[in-house]
């Protein structure tokens, strides 16, 4: 361990300067070289072996009474916390290492670098609760005392950021660290908040960056929101922070500003400021009611669950502030310069809560909202290249389907051209992204929904794009059997993708009403039980696929086979085209819809006309004229009328008559 000094050096230097490649390196090969130690098969080997590496001499430094060595100690322990922050938080806990670093503190109380080092590991250590329990009450009052001191900014950074964690930990620590008698560090939140603002519109880089992550978690507090959303200038400047990045270059920043950047805070406060509450099925809505009881503060204050502070209008309110001050700009950048999958994943569900209020869709769009989206989950799925092709989704966590959401929120408002461009490509590569939401097991019923709207938008976009929405695996399995929800709008949307995808596609066209009769019989019953229900644009989207079929034979064939089998389907189009209702039933006396008697005098004429194709075809018409010829010297022959009426009617219907 000779080199152990100057190997803490360069990591604290890494450290510094956001290149924490290296030491993740090293603790990743610790890890994985690493086996469970004699005994103890239950334990952690990869966190045990890092200790035994790191522990000793770093314990060494620490109870060192010379500031050199006490820096570094202190500096690599720091490091090691955001690299491998279970070996960190087990040397913290050794014997004397806490106690090393409050005599450090009495050896050098007028040590500026002193002073910071002790503020930066207390910041990074207080965000784990095994480490919050060994920081006592004096510790928290140095803190306070370094926060409010006015001279040194990072100082005051980093202590506002311990505190911070202190205070937001403390509900969800054990009872007996919450009794510690640190109750009192989450009273000056507040105070906190605003000094961390001031911090991020006055001060330098480095308290920035601090001022920003203590904020990031600060920002669960409805309160806070409000506080940060109400002041244009915090914004700006915190929206600033973000580093630009022009598409295909590097930019003026590079990749070291970019990593010394609070990106990653950045984007977590936007989150924070703009998230809408979960939307809850009953069942889970009595769940959290029920916690919340159990729960409930004893003084009857509103939990931050249920701050009226974040209900839907005042979220809507500070997300029209986010943009209005460059939030959408600053979230775009991110997701351009990131190469981190958590903030790309982060910024992703921000798109998605700021496209919740429709005003801000058109604005997201001239952003380039649209592009990061694309960017963030091609980033997320892999290309089908990549993977074996199978019936299969690949496996998403809930979290990374909610970018995907955002995209479809975009498609279904807007054009395709003004969401994709006018490069088709993209539009292409948005089609597998909206399938995997659609049949994807872990999706739920408003992100299916909004995936079929997505979906039938890009439909009707050209007969090209129809025909590889149709490919897309899964894809009308899954929407035959939505067609059958008993959730109106899911069943609508279905329905309506399945007739553009019918007017559109010759594959589907053929495979509702085609050559294989029997095997879309079945299909045409369903679309035209759909004719029949309460949904006025389930039944205009049903009949319209339906009068399009009908220019088939073989579909005419299998409707008529319907109707001999269930006497259904004339009374379904005769319904859809009945113009004069039925004075004594008030649902029917109600003005009908010109779009469905359209498609039902279309799927009848249709019908009609099938049957006089059919005439012709079998010979009908030939026996016909043979009937009116045999019966010309014998006028009153009583099969000469009703051959003439029927010719006649052929003959109107298109049918070429030769005597």
């Amino acid at each position: 361990m000779s080199m152990l000094p100057s190997t803490l050096r360069k990591l604290e230097n890494e450290r510094k300067q956001g290149g924490l490649y290296r030491p993740i390196a090293i603790c990743t090969k610790l890890r994985k070289g690493s086996q469970p130690p004699a005994g103890k098969e239950d334990g952690d080997p990869g966190t045990e072996a890092i200790r035994r590496t790191f522990g000793p001499p770093v314990v060494s430094r620490m109870s060192d009474t010379t500031e050199t060595s006490l820096l570094a100690g202190m500096s690599f322990l720091t490091a090691l916390f955001e690299v491998d922050w279970q070996s960190a938080s087990a040397i913290l806990r050794e014997d004397g290492v806490l106690e090393s670093v409050t005599d450090a503190l009495d050896l050098f109380p007028d040590s500026t670098t002193i002073s910071r080092a002790v503020a930066a590991l207390f910041a990074n250590a207080s965000g784990h609760k095994a480490c919050r329990a060994l920081i006592s009450e004096q510790h928290v009052e140095w803190l306070v005392a370094k926060s409010r001191q006015p001279t040194d900014d990072v100082l005051k950074a980093s202590a506002a950021v311990a505190l911070v964690k202190l205070s937001r930990g403390v509900g969800t620590d054990a009872p007996q660290v919450e009794s510690s008698g640190r109750r009192d560090a989450s009273a000056g939140d507040d105070e906190l908040a605003r000094l961390m603002k001031g911090l991020v519109v006055d001060g330098q880089s480095s308290s920035s960056a601090d001022a920003v992550e203590g904020l990031a978690y600060m920002t669960t507090d409805p309160n806070i929101k409000e506080l940060l959303s109400n002041d244009g200038a915090f914004l700006s400047r915190l929206f600033s922070l973000v580093p630009r990045r022009k598409p295909g270059t590097t930019g003026n920043q590079s990749p070291e500003d970019i990593a010394k950047s609070p990106l990653y805070g950045v984007v977590v406060i936007i989150f924070n400021l703009c998230s809408y509450r979960p939307r809850l099925t009953d069942e889970q809505a009595q769940i959290a009611k029920l916690r919340r009881m159990a729960n409930a503060p004893k003084n009857g204050a509103a939990s931050e669950e249920t701050s009226p502070l974040d209900d839907d209008e005042h979220v809507k309110a500070r997300a029209r502030k986010l943009v209005k001050h460059g939030a959408l700009e600053a979230l775009v950048a991110a997701a351009r310069a990131a190469d981190s999958p958590a903030v790309r994943l982060t910024v992703g569900q921000a798109l998605l809560h700021l496209t919740e209020d429709k005003e801000n869709r058109g604005k997201i769009l001239q952003a380039g909202g649209s592009k990061a989206l694309m960017r963030i989950i091609q980033s997320i799925i892999p290309t089908q290249k990549s993977t074996v092709r199978s019936s299969a989704a690949p496996h998403l966590e809930p979290a990374e389907i909610e970018p995907i959401q955002a995209l479809a929120k975009l498609a279904i408002t807007s054009a395709p051209v003004q969401v994709f461009g006018p490069n088709q490509g993209a539009l292409f590569d948005a089609i597998r992204p909206l399938t995997l939401m659609l049949v994807h097991p872990t999706s739920n019923l408003l992100q299916r929904f909004e995936a079929l709207m997505a979906l039938t938008n890009l439909a009707s976009h050209n007969g090209e794009v129809a025909e590889r929405v149709a490919r897309a695996d899964g894809l009308l399995n899954k929407v035959e059997l939505l067609m059958l929800e008993d959730h109106t709008l899911v069943r609508r949307a279905a329905t309506e993708l399945v007739c553009n995808l019918v007017g559109g596609c010759e594959e589907v066209y053929n495979k509702f009403g085609g050559e294989k009769a029997a095997a879309s019989k079945s299909k045409l019953q369903v679309l035209v039980a759909l004719c029949d229900v309460d949904d006025l644009q389930t039944r205009l989207a049903a009949s319209g696929a339906v009068a399009t079929l009908t220019t088939s034979p073989d579909a005419c064939q299998s409707l008529l086979e319907l109707q001999r089998e269930r006497k259904r389907v004339l009374p379904v189009l005769g319904n859809l085209a009945e113009v004069n209702g039925d004075d004594d039933d008030e649902e029917k006396s109600v003005a009908p819809h010109p779009g469905l008697v359209h498609r039902g005098v279309v799927c009848i004429r249709n019908l009609f006309l099938s049957l006089a194709t059919e005439a012709e075809r079998v010979g009908i018409v030939r026996a016909l004229v043979g009937v009116v010829q045999a019966s010309s010297a014998n006028l009153d022959a009583p099969a000469l009328r009703p051959t003439a009426e029927t010719l006649k009617w052929l003959l109107e219907s298109g049918i070429q008559i030769t005597v």
